[in-house]
């Protein structure tokens, strides 16, 4: 009888890995919902008071990137290139070797920054570029090869889009998120509880499944 329960639970857990692999947030039995956006209020003279309010603050966490990026694609009535220029050179930082570094590299050369130059739209110092074209020319692809352009884009999104961004509803939805995330107490009920997977000397180890992701 002990070894059918154990199957058993095998069974029920491999279900429930399974599921958490392919079912959707949207799907989950517990859904995230943010607070009022009256909040925004609140929150933002929290956020000022510790100093959270700093392009450089925000657009470093992922949440404000990407709401950040959001308003830039579809909110900004001014062209933002900077975002895609930004995400092409993350990408090329993360590359494991030169050769797959130099591929993306002069991809970005060509996509990034030439075609900017031929439209004579390309904003950025003769430093960066010449530091570019030389390592380039020696397939020098160091992680950092783009760092000085990083720089220059952080300040035009600094000078260029971020105040508008604080007074739109991206930053609104921003607000929601943090005071989500600084209200957020989870309990046992927010875990769907599935068998034990191990015992230590903290006592035995349960696999769980997020109610409201779907995450084991």
């Amino acid at each position: 009888m002990a070894d059918l329960e154990a199957v058993l639970a095998d069974v029920s857990y491999l279900m429930a890995m399974e599921k958490s692999r392919s079912q959707p947030a949207a799907r989950a039995s517990k859904k995230i919902i943010l607070p009022d956006p009256s909040v925004r209020s609140i929150m933002q003279k929290y956020l000022e008071k510790t100093g959270e309010i700093k392009f450089e603050r925000i657009f470093s966490q992922r949440l404000g990137f990407l709401l950040l990026k959001d308003f830039a694609d579809n909110v900004s009535e001014a062209a933002c290139p900077q975002i895609k220029f930004y995400e092409a050179i993350k990408e090329y930082e993360k590359m494991g070797t030169a050769e797959e570094r130099l591929i993306k590299a002069r991809e970005i050369y060509d996509h990034n920054i030439m075609v900017e130059m031929l439209a004579h739209s390309h904003n950025y110092s003769k430093n960066s570029l010449q530091h570019v074209q030389r390592n380039l020319m020696k397939n020098n692809v160091q992680p950092d090869l783009f760092q000085p352009y990083v720089v220059e884009i952080c300040e035009q999104l600094k000078n260029d889009i971020f105040q508008k961004f604080l007074e739109s509803d991206k930053f609104t939805r921003f607000c929601q998120w943090k005071n989500l995330e600084l209200n957020m107490q989870l309990t046992v009920n927010d875990f769907s509880i599935h068998r034990i997977i191990g015992r230590g000397g903290f006592g035995e180890v349960y696999g769980c499944r997020k109610a409201d992701t779907g995450k084991m």
